[in-house]
């Protein structure tokens, strides 16, 4: 085959794979929104079918000639194109290795998972979950064991959202948290609590619905690309490609703070995909790289900049425009300590920064113990509340507000759960980074995020996934990662908040 015409081909595969990605994406969008209760069969009938196809069409005689021919000289292709065959060639050596009938039945097995967690969550009904929790354990082994069989499968699982990321490298990164978080939370413990009156009270979902608009609109999000709705568990999805993304969140009437941050938060994952640049639009290039630099955007603005006094400061006339009895009394000063309170909570999204890592390490250290099969998925809630009490000294009252509480486990994404702390701590890193040439807090006073934007859209979004995300983190920031910086900038911005010493 000539080249160009290989070429040629590789962009129309890419268009058809994006296609069937951007069809099945809707119908999870529709069934983790809108979708009556009772669709999840029929959902899973028609992903089914369309997953069967998609997998027919990656596997294919002629996908896997093109991409080995495109393979043997890869070295002769431009950047971009190289790294297609690459992501696409791994891809696909991976999926010939899961039978079409294991890997079809996964696929829906996920729709009615979702489904079932969702019943069971609001029920508080963990044995309902139980035994689809244990076929999706079951199955993630199996086939990391297919994938690649010389690797731990937990490892292998890891490396999915964060290429290179193993047990040993998390081991490494929390034993440096936990060593600088654990007397910080200490210290804060004893020292006199932060009040957050401001934030209870009664907030109209339509109001806090009113609020969320005005929020993205401030973080610069593209409302002619980037739609909100409501769920169980906020999510952020691309549609198909970066030209069509949603962002999701959940309205608590007697607390606006929680959507508030969810949608700053699901709005930096927006951000991220939106901002890829247009030549990767419907290829494998197209959006984040990894959830580690996922999160590193989300927890960025939702915490780094909307966390911070200038950033509260800019807002708090728009909270009161939408709650203008709730806040009366109220100062930009209360509110900005209110939502930086620190105390150990049973959920891990409303978590303030601070003990949030902790969060993380219980679903980590249950995700290992789980894949090594040292821990039976039917125990997971004894297990779960055990390290509630000793991570973070509470007691957990029920399975809602603990191993239910959030819905990754249901579509499958162990491995996950470690990359918000990295993201966390890579955020930190790139903010330290950013002020070199940004001054943010000038920028976030005035409300003006388009220098923030540009900086992220020039150093991580333009890429997608054209760079591994050890490769984009150094040439963003300009040496190695270090978790340092967030520990750094934990202990400064609590002890001022705490008045520590």
């Amino acid at each position: 085959m000539e080249h160009a015409q290989a070429l040629e081909q590789l962009m129309q595969l890419q268009q058809k794979m994006s296609a069937f990605g951007h069809a099945m994406a809707l119908l999870q969008f529709d069934g983790g929104t809108t979708a009556p209760a009772g669709t999840a069969a029929n959902r899973g009938q028609t992903l089914a079918i369309l997953s069967q196809e998609e997998y027919l069409l990656a596997t294919g005689e002629q996908t896997v000639a093109l991409l080995t021919e495109l393979d043997a000289c890869k070295d002769e292709l431009d950047p971009k194109k190289a790294r297609m065959v690459e992501l696409l060639y791994k891809s696909i050596r991976e999926m010939q290795k899961i039978p079409m009938d294991e890997y079809v039945a996964y696929s829906q097995l996920l729709v009615e998972s979702e489904e079932v967690w969702r019943t069971a969550k609001q029920n508080n009904d963990f044995a309902l979950f139980c035994p689809y929790l244990e076929k999706i354990f079951e199955t993630e082994r199996r086939f990391a064991l297919y994938c690649a069989p010389d690797m731990d499968p937990y490892d292998y699982c890891l490396g999915k959202y964060e290429d290179g990321l193993t047990r040993q490298t998390c081991d490494e990164f929390f034993s440096v948290l936990r060593a600088r978080l654990v007397p910080l939370i200490a210290k804060i413990g004893q020292a006199e609590q932060l009040p957050d009156d401001c934030l209870h009270g009664h907030f109209p979902a339509a109001d806090q619905e009113a609020l969320s608009l005005a929020l993205m609109e401030t973080m610069g999000i593209d409302m002619a690309h980037c739609g909100l709705a409501t769920t169980e568990h906020p999510f952020t999805t691309s549609l198909g490609s970066h030209f069509d993304v949603r962002i999701t969140t959940h309205y608590y009437e007697d607390n606006f703070a929680s959507s508030m941050y969810s949608v700053i938060h699901e709005g930096g994952h927006a951000l991220y995909d939106l901002g890829s640049d247009d030549s990767l639009a419907y290829t494998v290039l197209d959006g984040g790289v990894s959830m580690g630099i996922h999160e590193s955007q989300s927890r960025f603005y939702e915490n780094l900049l909307g966390r911070s006094l200038p950033y509260v400061t800019h807002v708090f006339p728009k909270i009161c425009a939408c709650f203008p009895e709730q806040m009366q009394g109220y100062t930009a000063t209360d509110l900005w300590r209110a939502v930086n309170r620190v105390t150990p909570s049973l959920i891990r999204t409303e978590a303030d920064e601070v003990t949030y890592a902790m969060h993380v390490m219980v679903r980590y250290e249950l995700e290992k113990q789980v894949m090594s099969g040292a821990l039976a998925v039917k125990d997971l809630p004894n297990a779960w509340n055990n390290l509630y009490r000793e991570y973070l000294g509470i007691e957990v009252p029920s399975d809602t507000e603990g191993v239910l509480q959030d819905s990754h486990w249901s579509f499958g994404g162990i491995g996950y759960f470690p990359s918000y702390a990295l993201g966390s701590a890579y955020g930190a890193q790139l903010l330290a980074k950013m002020r070199e040439s940004v001054d943010v807090d000038a920028c976030l006073a005035r409300g003006d995020f388009a220098p923030i934007n540009a900086w992220n859209r020039e150093h991580i979004w333009q890429h997608g996934c054209l760079y591994k995300p050890g490769e984009l983190l150094a040439r963003a920031l300009g040496e190695p990662f270090d978790p340092t910086y967030f520990t750094n900038y934990l202990e400064s911005k609590y002890s001022e908040l705490y008045s520590l010493t």
